[in-house]
């Protein structure tokens, strides 16, 4: 891990409690905020790119390390289901005094966030949904964070993710365009999965997903909700969550004709960051016009 990114990383944003949880985050821009909720092996970090593009849209970006990621604390006594993560990012936005805003979801993130604009649909301005899962119940996380799930299994595994093979199974499943990365940010993304607990509470996390009927039906009511508008934009080569299957679903429980296929594979963020920003701006737009007519 190159100290330099980390360490750039910190300086770029700060930290605060939410929820009786420190944590961190970074936000760049001014006009109506955008809060982007990350997934597993990510943070705040992962977000950089998009929220510089955001910020040169006019909007403000903010993205936040859920408790047992990033730069946030890691209870050992704390909900690392999506209802517990999902009630940390109301209490933030609470905290941050985020009235309404655009909410950007991907990866478990997308659960985690579903539960926020749950809470407070009416705050909710439009939804954006990246390689994420609706339909939980026939949720069934890829090969490469399946061990996780195991006690013993999973401690060896996250053992096991050196640099070298962490940024082997990055290139693998994650991410498209592997020129717009460099060797220190994909290292930087394992070190702060890891933290300082050698990845407790990313294992808790890992096994405490629920993929329940009454969860699906829940999320499904968020993504097929009248009361904002909602986009499905997918990086179409993602190995993990294969547009065909999970892409689909999203669309059918949003009612929309059709996914928004961008390139790229599991992290979008990475290589696709204008065109995600570009998205969210366009969305962000129709709505504000809607709401003048």
């Amino acid at each position: 891990m190159a100290p330099g990114t980390l360490g750039a990383h910190r300086d770029a944003g700060e930290a605060f409690t939410a929820g009786g949880v420190g944590s961190f985050l970074r936000a760049e821009g001014d006009g109506e905020p955008v809060v982007c909720i990350h997934g597993m092996l990510g943070s705040s970090f992962g977000y950089r790119k998009v929220l510089r593009e955001l910020a040169s849209r006019g909007l403000r970006g903010i993205a936040w390390d859920l408790p047992g990621f990033g730069l946030a604390e890691r209870p050992r006594k704390y909900d690392y289901s999506w209802t517990g993560l999902g009630r940390f990012c109301t209490a933030a936005v609470n905290t941050l005094n985020i009235d309404r805003f655009h909410l950007v979801v991907h990866d478990i993130g997308g659960p985690v966030g579903f539960e926020l604009a749950a809470a407070c649909p009416e705050r909710v301005l439009s939804l954006t949904i990246l390689n994420t899962v609706v339909d939980v119940t026939g949720w069934t996380p890829p090969w490469t964070m399946r061990p996780f799930r195991w006690p013993v299994i999973g401690e060896l595994w996250s053992a096991g993710m050196v640099p070298p093979a962490f940024r082997f199974l990055m290139k693998l499943q994650g991410i498209g365009d592997y020129s717009q990365v460099s060797k220190a940010e994909i290292n930087t993304y394992l070190t702060l999965m890891k933290g300082d607990d050698r990845g407790r509470a990313f294992l808790k996390v890992s096994r405490s997903a629920q993929a329940t009927a009454e969860k699906q039906e829940l999320y499904r009511q968020v993504v097929g909700s009248r009361s904002y508008p909602v986009q499905v934009v997918w990086a179409a080569q993602d190995p993990a969550m294969p547009a065909g299957t999970y892409g689909e679903k999203a669309r059918a429980a949003a009612g929309l004709a059709a996914i928004d296929r961008i390139p790229g594979k599991h992290f979008p963020q990475e290589d696709q960051a204008a065109a995600i920003a570009t998205r969210v701006a366009s969305i962000a737009l129709a709505r504000k016009k809607s709401a003048q007519n």
